[in-house]
């Protein structure tokens, strides 16, 4: 090639001097194996950054692989049903009475003379509560005691008749017949002087019923009658009530009549009354229950010797039960389904069972489990709705209830 050829090229001839030829040719040795080297060099880097790149996808991936299977995981916590639980207290409504309450009335019909006791007026048994005017049973008496008086007139004159006839009829002078006849007649006074005397004895003991008395002691709660009214044997007079003790009538539903025993002491209160309590006891149980309400009637007698309660005010009574023998549950574990009422049980494996169970009792934050369970199985609480049978879950660290 000539070297105007070689200028239009821009190529610089190699020159004939073989030193100089020598040292271009090393020159352009060395820039080859620079740019070698440098091409090795991005290459080493591009390797590195491309592996750093995989390995940190790959641990990215790894990482959420395992994020995304321990959020499938279904972590549940876990409770024992156990036998018995705690005793528990029924509270129900109740009046209190007086123990004994008793409408007294005047058995003798008149005019109220006076009247001694008031309501409130404390009194004791025997003490006069009012005293009645009686015209008409005086006037019965007073006639009652002359008929008897003509009746012992009567017999005395028909026992002397006797008598003589009796002596007559030894001189054969009268008839047996006759003799019979002052017989029958002196029998006859005899019988009219009795219902005379019983007369008598009846007016008399009606004369006592001018003084009304109390029968028991107790506290007057009402007086119905005033100085001057015009009564009769059924007219209430005054009611009485006995306040020490009191009677309390509370009706126990069905599911808890088997837990109430006559002895048991209760706690009684009154609104009333804030922070005081009144210890009683169960007098005795109607030991039925009604077939209307389904519920046993049952007496609690509850002592009153400060006067405090007052009969016919609303009470509480606390009726403390035992504790039962079924096993007990946590509420929240219960699942509602359609085919009834079940218990989520987890094995040592931690696969689901759906069971079907019977309730019993509800004490609020516990029920009784009546069949379906054992002691020895775990519960699931807080069960979600869409929990089935197999279903796999992980059980958290115990959370028995203490």
């Amino acid at each position: 090639m000539t070297e105007e050829r070689h200028s239009a090229l821009g190529v610089h001839p190699i020159a004939f001097d073989p030193e100089e030829a020598h040292t271009e040719l090393l020159k352009r040795r060395q820039i080859v194996s620079r740019a070698k080297i440098a091409s090795l060099v991005v290459l080493a880097l591009l390797v590195l950054g491309g592996s750093r790149t995989v390995m940190v996808r790959m641990a990215n991936a790894h990482a959420l692989e395992a994020t995304s299977t321990e959020q499938s995981r279904q972590y549940v916590k876990t409770a024992v049903a156990k036998r018995g639980g705690a005793s528990q207290t029924l509270a129900l409504p109740g009046t209190l009475q007086g123990f004994v309450q008793s409408p007294v009335a005047a058995r003798a019909s008149g005019y109220v003379k006076r009247w001694n006791a008031d309501i409130g007026s404390k009194v004791a048994k025997g003490e006069l509560l009012a005293e009645i005017e009686t015209p008409e049973i005086d006037q019965q008496l007073l006639q009652a005691q002359a008929a008897r008086e003509q009746s012992v007139s009567s017999l005395a004159l028909a026992k002397s008749t006797l008598e003589r006839w009796e002596g007559l009829r030894k001189k054969d002078v009268v008839s047996q017949q006759d003799l019979d006849e002052r017989r029958s007649a002196v029998a006859q006074s005899q019988a009219n002087l009795d219902a005379a005397q019983a007369n008598v004895q009846r007016l008399r003991q009606l004369e006592e019923f001018k003084r009304v008395v109390a029968p028991f002691a107790g506290v007057i709660t009402r007086r119905n009658v005033d100085v001057g009214d015009l009564i009769d044997s059924s007219r209430v007079l005054f009611n009485l009530s006995q306040t020490d003790p009191l009677r309390v009538y509370v009706s126990v539903p069905q599911a808890y009549s088997q837990l109430v025993k006559a002895g048991q002491e209760v706690v009684v209160t009154q609104g009333e009354l804030r922070g005081q309590r009144f210890m009683g006891k169960v007098a005795r149980t109607s030991a039925s229950v009604d077939a209307v309400t389904r519920t046993m009637q049952v007496e609690v007698a509850l002592p009153n010797r400060e006067g405090m309660l007052m009969p016919g005010s609303y009470v509480q009574v606390a009726l403390p039960l035992s504790a039962s023998q079924s096993l007990v549950a946590p509420t929240n574990a219960l699942l509602f389904r359609a085919s009834g009422t079940m218990l989520a049980v987890v094995d040592a494996q931690g696969r689901v069972t759906l069971r079907k169970v019977s309730v019993g009792r509800n004490y609020g934050a516990e029920f009784e489990v009546l069949d379906g369970i054992s002691e020895t199985e775990r519960l699931v609480l807080n069960p979600p709705d869409w929990m089935a049978d197999g279903q796999t879950v992980v059980v958290a660290p115990s959370q028995e209830r203490p």
